[in-house]
């Protein structure tokens, strides 16, 4: 889960989740008016953008999944004591400041194939749907573009989620060590797991990733018009950057409400078989999800929801002023 700025149909809008769509109106024409630039300067801003945020947020987003995995330890003392600011000072004295950052570079890496692949499926995906003949006579109708927009939307976050999900997965296993290193970077991970678990072990939790990306977007989505047009209707003179910046993060974090169990066991079942380790879900994704309501009981799977709440506004703000300056800057240089 996670607030970032994407490109949508020739400009993107904020996003959130598993490319969940956070701003299905208002931003998009507002940033279809503004900027000139091209669909590489469009790929490379928000990709800047996207990679500035995390990188800013990643103290929470560490926390988030450490949090989520911890149900995985048989200690059932240590979760009771669990919270924020414990496990920050745990952090700070066991591994060090800068271990905040752990798997932060290979979410940098792959923020720019993930976003590339989005805009690219997205587009064809768009093109495809808007070539059947029943969606083709009802062209213009405001709710025929907005399903194409929709499905388009879930069709291409599948698709990006599917091709970038080993780096996924190495982000999760990077951030998740402790004290003891088992993976020194992203080059020996890959290696280390397509050697001791098989190619497929790249896949691992892969299923529940595709389950979220429905409804990620359609809650985001539909929260976000709603909130947006709502707003519009009692306020229209206000700024249509904050409106979008408002609605973006109150979506952001509907989403987050509803889709963080399908989030926690995607990562726990990434962390399955780690350093040669015996497997504590051996039952799917289902069972997955009935295992840890017994031992944990529902609260569990909403272990963590704090720092990934804490991260939402910011990191939706960053990401879209970021590239904001960023598309100003590109369009100067565009237009020279």
């Amino acid at each position: 889960m996670e607030a970032r700025v994407v490109v949508e149909g020739g400009q993107r809008a904020l996003n959130s989740g598993h490319g969940g769509v956070v701003d299905g109106g208002a931003t998009r024409k507002f940033l279809q008016q503004q900027s000139p630039i091209g669909t590489v300067h469009q790929l490379l801003a928000g990709g800047v953008a996207g990679a500035f945020s995390k990188t800013c947020t990643a103290p929470l987003a560490r926390l988030t999944i450490l949090f989520q995995v911890q149900g995985m330890q048989s200690d059932v003392a240590t979760l009771s004591k669990a919270s924020i600011w414990h496990e920050a000072s745990r952090i700070v004295h066991e591994e060090g400041f800068r271990a905040f950052w752990k798997g932060n570079l290979v979410t940098i890496v792959h923020r720019l194939p993930y976003s590339s692949v989005n805009f690219y499926a997205y587009e064809r995906y768009k093109s495809f749907l808007q070539s059947i003949s029943g969606i083709e006579s009802h062209k213009g109708n405001v709710s025929a573009d907005m399903s194409v927009h929709f499905v388009s939307g879930g069709l291409a976050g599948i698709t990006a989620a599917s091709a970038t999900y080993p780096l996924d997965l190495v982000r999760t296993r990077l951030a998740a060590q402790r004290n003891t290193i088992y993976y020194r970077g992203i080059g020996h991970a890959l290696h280390t797991i397509c050697r001791e678990e098989g190619f497929l072990g790249l896949y691992k939790g892969i299923g529940a990733t595709l389950l979220g990306v429905g409804p990620s977007i359609a809650i985001s989505f539909s929260v976000y018009e709603a909130l947006r047009s709502s707003w519009h209707a009692q306020r229209p003179s206000d700024s249509t950057i904050m409106v979008s910046l408002a609605c973006g993060s109150l979506s952001g974090i509907a989403s987050s409400t509803v889709t963080f169990p399908i989030d926690l066991v995607r990562r726990r079942m990434q962390l399955e078989g780690v350093a040669g380790r015996a497997r504590v879900y051996k039952t799917g994704l289902f069972g997955t999800f009935g295992h840890i309501i017994r031992s944990e009981g529902l609260r569990g799977l909403y272990r963590g929801i704090l720092p990934e709440y804490y991260k939402v506004v910011p990191g939706v703000g960053i990401a879209f002023m970021t590239y904001e300056t960023l598309k100003r800057v590109l369009s100067q240089d565009f237009a020279e």
